[in-house]
């Protein structure tokens, strides 16, 4: 992203930056696509102090009127929360969205370029995209697998979505040199559940080592951004077993519907909502308020 493009910063996130605070970033297609008005502004107020309470100032991204916000005043959150027809933004719509006028909400790939911009080395989501099953076959692969090889941004979420290849995902963010951190577990989580039986590549225990490990990253210059994969409370998860077993009837009826491409994920997500009677959804909650903490602790450790 160019030094020409205009970033409105919110007051919290403009001071921050003034002062060298620790800051995380966070996406918005939450507010706009993962959740009904109010409970959405809710759950991204929520996560916002959570980061505040732990000692960092919170950065939610997205694109209003096609300026690009790092950081919602409160009057703006509830802008974007009721607006219509806003875009999902990866990183091949941003520049259209902006260059256009529209409305947009950002997935991990474009909030990563947006942080990257920024000056933001944190970041928290939910769960990365990936490698789709069959991608063999249709090449449906996230973007996300290409920022995170790219943008110099330590995203911590509670791995990918576990409607993907998982094994796949993995080995596509091997070989571009993407390193993968199970914090406190020694196989990687499925998002909805703590393990995924997939044995993670590295394994941190302490947040502070995970800021080490960012900071020695960066003394190379062109290393890209990693992966700090956290499981979700064992309170808050569906096991695996039982999750199977839904994603596999959403994504059969994905596919008796003829919902391809990009509109394959948000399909499966709301399905599996619906199976579940809502339960999917106060997991997603859960696992984002457990990766702001974690993502605070490591953003934190970046000032010592």
């Amino acid at each position: 992203m160019g030094s020409s493009i205009k970033i409105h910063h919110s007051k919290e996130v403009a001071e921050a930056l003034s002062s060298g605070a620790p800051i995380v970033a966070l996406e918005s297609t939450i507010i706009t696509h993962g959740m009904p008005y109010p409970q959405n502004v809710e759950t991204a107020r929520e996560v916002e102090q959570i980061i505040r309470d732990g000692g960092a100032v919170p950065a939610t991204i997205a694109v209003l009127n096609g300026e690009l916000h790092v950081g919602l005043e409160d009057e703006t959150l509830d802008e974007l929360a009721n607006a219509k027809d806003v875009m999902k933004c990866s990183r091949a719509d941003l520049s259209f969205a902006m260059a256009l006028g529209k409305n947009g909400s950002t997935t991990v790939a474009a909030t990563m370029m947006a942080a990257h911009a920024a000056g933001i080395r944190v970041f928290a989501t939910g769960g990365i995209g990936g490698v789709h099953k069959g991608a063999e076959t249709t090449f449906d692969i996230s973007a996300d697998l290409d920022e995170l090889s790219r943008t110099a941004v330590c995203v911590v979420s509670a791995g990918a979505k576990a409607l993907l290849d998982i094994p796949k995902t993995l080995e596509v963010l091997e070989t571009r040199g993407v390193p993968v951190i199970g914090f406190g577990c020694e196989n990687v989580p499925a998002f909805w559940s703590r393990d995924s039986k997939i044995k993670a590549p590295y394994r941190l225990d302490e947040a502070n080592d995970i800021s080490k490990l960012i900071k020695f990253r960066e003394t190379f210059g062109d290393h890209g951004g990693m992966l700090v994969t956290n499981p979700v409370p064992a309170e808050d998860e569906i096991p695996s077993d039982e999750m199977q077993v839904f994603i596999d009837a959403s994504i059969k009826a994905a596919e008796e519907q003829n919902i391809t491409g990009k509109d394959v994920t948000p399909f499966v997500l709301q399905d599996i909502f619906e199976r579940t009677a809502g339960r999917s959804l106060a997991t997603n909650i859960a696992l984002v308020k457990n990766n702001a903490k974690l993502a605070t602790k490591i953003a934190c450790g970046l000032t010592d």
